[in-house]
């Protein structure tokens, strides 16, 4: 046969294959597999329940919920819930995300979802998708947006709102002022009454928590109040957290994060002059000769308060010296090595000609301390 007749009929070969597919298909996709209802009902903080009704002319055989969630990634990742149900013609199953097993979303977390349900002769059906909105409905939320900025309250003022607003605008700018740091994506900040209301937002949440950024998503949630002095501390930890998020926002990359006393060390200079009762912490500790090394402060703190407290005064104080001896732009150019996926010690080498250990011995000699004998 020829070259030509034998691509001819290959060709008819795949062609009759193909439309016998199609034909097959249209007749399990024809059988009446029909999604009847579909829902989800937010329980903030704790769970989402996604409900379905099914009908079909054979047993429904399986129900899989299929979603996923906005948040800063390189990758899309698809989760997927099994639903357990008796198979039938009709079915009104649910599928129950409980967010005490899997950890929780920050509020305003966008979720996108949809079914693949299948019946006891392969058909297969999938719906369309749906976005819901993870959202603490427990307050009728306002929201006041600037630039780049969303901010969400409840208790308070238009004036009280137009002040934390003021305070993420400065933050914004102070960051990028010292260290080249900005924002690129829209963030929302969420402002709850008092750090009680907040800590109801959360999933375990410590009882000192007061303020908490959820980098991946672009969300930051405080419980400030509206006296003169709580929103003073307001206006300092809404600086505090922005930064977590403006770094992870520059840093981005699926390799590795920031040492603890940088990604720390920065938000404590963006909120200000230390307060006293860290630098008297910090003085106590050089008389005593207990500092804690460069190298120890890139692991996560303590969960002993007084040793917390000594590592977020010391990172406050190295990354001051940083900024305060080698610039804005050297510091820009470490956010940078380090949004390449380069370790710790790799990245100070390749910025500032020193490693962690480098770093501890130069920060240690410009405040004249000298370990014990």
């Amino acid at each position: 046969m020829k070259k030509t007749g034998l691509i001819l009929l290959l060709a008819f070969m795949v062609a009759a294959m193909l439309v016998g597919f199609l034909a097959a298909f249209q007749v399990k996709a024809a059988n009446g597999l029909t999604v009847t209802a579909s829902d989800a009902s937010v329980n903030f903080p704790s769970s989402i329940t996604f409900s379905i009704k099914a009908t079909s002319d054979q047993p429904v055989t399986d129900i899989r919920l299929l979603y996923t969630v906005a948040r800063r990634s390189l990758v899309t990742v698809v989760n997927e819930g099994f639903v357990v149900f008796q198979p039938s013609t009709s079915v009104n199953a649910n599928w129950v995300w409980d967010m005490r097993k899997t950890g929780g979303l920050p509020p305003g977390t966008g979720i996108t979802y949809w079914w693949k349900i299948t019946d006891a002769s392969g058909a297969v059906k999938v719906t369309d998708e749906t976005t819901l909105t993870y959202q603490d409905q427990r307050y009728d939320w306002k929201t006041l947006t600037q630039g780049l900025v969303t901010l969400y309250w409840y208790n308070g003022d238009e004036n009280f709102a137009a002040r934390l607003m003021a305070a993420a605008q400065t933050a914004v700018t102070h960051l990028n002022d010292i260290a080249g740091a900005e924002l690129t994506d829209p963030v929302k900040l969420y402002i709850y009454k008092n750090a009680q209301d907040l800590q109801g937002a959360l999933i375990f949440a410590q009882d000192w928590t007061g303020g908490v950024a959820f980098s991946q998503y672009s969300t930051v949630a405080i419980g400030i109040g509206t006296s003169a002095s709580d929103l003073a501390w307001g206006e300092e930890t809404i600086a505090h957290e922005l930064t977590h998020v403006i770094v992870g926002q520059v840093i981005e990359n699926p390799y590795g994060d920031l040492p603890t006393w940088l990604n720390e060390g920065l938000a404590m200079v963006a909120e200000g002059p230390l307060d006293s009762s860290f630098t008297s912490t910090l003085q106590q500790a050089i008389d005593q000769h207990t500092l804690i090394s460069v190298r120890s402060l890139a692991s996560p703190f303590s969960v002993f308060g007084a040793i917390a407290y000594l590592a977020y005064a010391e990172s406050d104080r190295i990354t001051a010296y940083l900024l305060d001896t080698y610039g804005r732009d050297k510091m820009l150019a470490l956010l940078q090595v380090f949004a390449g996926g380069a370790t710790y010690d790799d990245a100070l080498k390749q910025v500032y000609g020193f490693d962690m250990d480098g770093l501890n011995a130069a920060w240690q000699a410009s405040i004249g301390y000298a370990t014990s004998s």
